[in-house]
């Protein structure tokens, strides 16, 4: 197997090398650049494509949320996997990075082992969050109160996905949803892939985020 190649964006030097000997240190993983602010990340993306990106969120230049909506954007489906560093778990900017196609986010501060761990997991596809509820995050994110209820904006979605939909934005793994709809694992990834494209989504931190945003859950 190909290695996993890994790009980092901040504007702390120091930081980018650290992580840089901790990628060169792992015999899956090759690093494959460093960028000190916004609009070189975007610029390395599209010239040297690394398959994951640690995104910091403040820069100069563009900021990390803008630098992952115009990374994804241009990439699409193609486009590296984000995940946004911070140094504060309850920063509002979590919430607008998720909802601009970043995979996750971790604090710059968490255990080596578990960030080689959360870089291979969004290489697979999947989400990865700091160790907390993601439930509990987008609910402290969301403004107190939230939207009054839309449900036009998952009108395209079939009833079974609607069911899909609200039990993925609780947070339920896709083992508990198949429990609890009485469904096979396999037909809740088909579902979930359909939301997806139906609502333009890419994550099920997305998912969760979109529920809170239109006051779908409460």
């Amino acid at each position: 197997m190909s290695p996993i190649r890994v790009a980092i964006a901040d504007d702390q030097r120091l930081f980018c090398s650290g992580i840089q000997m901790l990628i060169e240190s792992q015999s899956d993983l090759e690093f494959a650049g460093a960028a000190y602010d916004g609009d070189t990340i975007v610029n390395l993306a599209a010239t040297v494509g690394p398959d994951v990106i640690l995104m910091d969120i403040r820069m100069p230049g563009r900021n990390g949320i803008t630098a992952t909506e115009a990374i994804c954007d241009r990439a699409g489906d193609a486009a590296p996997k984000v995940i946004i560093l911070t140094t504060h778990e309850r920063d509002v900017a979590v919430l607008q990075a998720i909802t601009a196609g970043a995979s996750g986010f971790l604090l710059k501060d968490t255990n080596p082992d578990f960030l080689l761990a959360a870089i291979r997991t969004v290489h697979e596809g999947q989400s990865v969050i700091a160790p907390r509820s993601t439930v509990a995050l987008i609910q402290d994110l969301i403004p107190a109160g939230g939207k009054p209820a839309d449900q036009s904006v998952i009108q395209a979605l079939s009833v079974r996905e609607k069911e899909i939909f609200l039990l993925a934005a609780r947070g339920l793994t896709n083992a508990e949803i198949a429990s609890t709809a009485f469904i096979s694992e396999t037909t809740v990834k088909s579902h979930v892939s359909s939301i997806f494209a139906k609502l333009d989504l890419t994550s099920r931190l997305q998912i969760v985020a979109f529920a809170y945003e239109h006051g779908l859950l409460r």
